[in-house]
């Protein structure tokens, strides 16, 4: 299904319009490799393509043995890296749920993630996995000047990979995450760091979008007029600078970046910018992320609400 249409009902799995890769999917899911191989052998000079991919595959694979059958019988790059991406998701699946194997799980993702590196040296993917178990390890490193909370974090692995890829997104996201307060940062130190990543990208870049993530991960529905924050200049002014400045690329990308447009699509809705909101939820035809409308409610409900009021057309009846 083409991104722009809408037939009636949402597709909520990450792989979207990237047809290669949801097939990939399907044969994870049914104990073959040879997808997921291909796919990922074919983005392995599209740094974001290749984590994207990487992430997905890992999802669909991390609760069966496929990484590691996939190594035994044909180790290589492809395979290294999805056998790193699977331990990183175990690792911190277990860490979310205080699950004492955590630290066991840690330990055999951070070596996974090594032998990826080592495979392929140029590939920062392997690093961005290690960068998101470092909010499980806090040995944080002081911050460089420019920040005005100087928080430490991983700066230094940070700057390893964008040394190799300096516009790399999940490692942004990655790096944001760290100072979030459920991972032991404070609220200064989260709109410090998200500034300051978001003001060096490029106007052009989805990095701008970090302060609304920031923002979304600091919404308190008790907080007084909590839903009217979007509607403040400063975050209305984000918003459709954004919308200017990123959103016409979008039609470029080789595949929707549903994630993404999500954030914006959702900013705007909350700062009552209904006519930007339509033609960034129109662009995402049926697929949908479940963030960041699940922070709000159920995701489904409040991206119908959003729709509805944007005049867009909501699935029917089951």
């Amino acid at each position: 299904m083409a991104a722009g249409s809408f037939e009636g009902q949402y597709v909520w799995h990450p792989a979207a319009d990237d047809r290669a890769l949801a097939q990939a999917c399907i044969d994870v899911r049914a104990g073959r490799y040879l997808g997921a191989h291909n796919v990922l052998k074919e983005a392995r000079t599209d740094f974001e393509v290749r984590a994207h991919r990487s992430l997905v595959l890992a999802s669909e694979a991390a609760d069966s043995d496929l990484a590691e059958r996939w190594m035994a019988e044909e180790p290589g790059p492809e395979a290294a890296l999805l056998a790193a991406r699977v331990a990183m998701v175990r690792a911190l699946r277990m860490a979310d749920a205080d699950d004492g194997r955590a630290d066991t799980l840690v330990r055999i993702a951070l070596s996974a993630c090594t032998r990826a590196a080592r495979l392929l040296p140029k590939d920062p993917t392997p690093w961005v996995a290690q960068l998101a178990l470092a909010r499980l390890q806090r040995s944080y490193d002081p911050a460089p000047k420019g920040l005005l909370t100087a928080p430490p974090g991983p700066w230094l692995l940070f700057s390893h990979i964008l040394r190799l890829d300096p516009w790399n997104r999940e490692a942004h996201h990655r790096f944001l995450a760290c100072f979030f307060t459920r991972n032991g940062g404070s609220a200064s130190a989260r709109w410090d760091v998200a500034s300051f990543l978001s003001h060096r990208a490029p106007a052009t870049s989805a990095l701008r979008l970090l302060p609304l993530v920031a923002l979304v991960e600091e919404y308190d529905p008790a907080a007084l007029l909590a839903d009217s924050t979007w509607e403040q200049s400063q975050w209305t002014t984000t918003a459709l600078g954004i919308y200017h400045h990123w959103f016409p690329r979008t039609a470029a990308y080789r595949f929707t970046p549903v994630l993404d447009l999500a954030y914006l699509a959702h900013a705007l809705f909350m700062a009552k910018r209904e006519f930007e909101a339509r033609e960034v939820l129109t662009a995402m035809g049926p697929y949908a992320s479940r963030m960041p409308w699940s922070v709000f409610g159920d995701p489904e409900e409040r991206l119908t609400k959003a729709r509805r009021s944007c005049g867009l057309p909501v699935p029917g009846p089951a």
